[in-house]
């Protein structure tokens, strides 16, 4: 189990580098989206294989990979959204939505409206998840961002 949970964290941590290149994302911020990424899809991989559900993992994920994004905003000086752009990308429910339109075309309506459910679901929690973290005061994350007058 250790070693998939490491090759899961791999896999994850460059699928979001490499969506962080697409997206243009600043050179020096690649590493951290990748680690943001990474701790989102980690949190997520953990809860499914402790048998919670993929909506329970799902919201979870989100809130991690959110507050996690938000602290990196405030300490990188860099927009948040380059942090969660990324590392939300192992969160979608891509294949979720291609067995609904899958179950959809082959006439499977009980199956298509099972999937169709549950990709919703699974949609909404990570949306309820980084709204959670939005709604926190940004007060709570300015002390991360202090620096020294030393430095200043």
């Amino acid at each position: 189990m250790i070693f998939a949970f490491l090759i899961q964290c791999a896999v994850s941590f460059v699928s979001v580098v490499a969506f962080a290149v697409l997206f243009h994302a600043p050179r020096q911020e690649w590493a951290w989206c990748g680690l943001t990424g990474m701790a989102g899809w980690a949190a997520y991989w953990l809860l499914v294989q402790m048998e919670q559900g993929v909506v329970t993992a799902s919201l979870v994920a989100a809130v991690v990979l959110a507050l996690l994004s938000r602290i990196l905003a405030v300490v990188r000086r860099c927009p948040m959204t380059v942090f969660i752009m990324g590392g939300i990308f192992p969160l979608v429910p891509g294949a979720g939505i291609y067995y609904t339109v899958y179950y959809f075309i082959m006439g499977e309506e009980g199956q298509c409206l099972a999937k169709g459910v549950e990709t919703l679901k699974i949609a909404a929690a990570i949306a309820i998840g980084i709204v959670l973290v939005l709604a926190l005061p940004g007060a709570l994350f300015r002390p991360l961002g202090c620096r020294s007058r030393k430095t200043r």
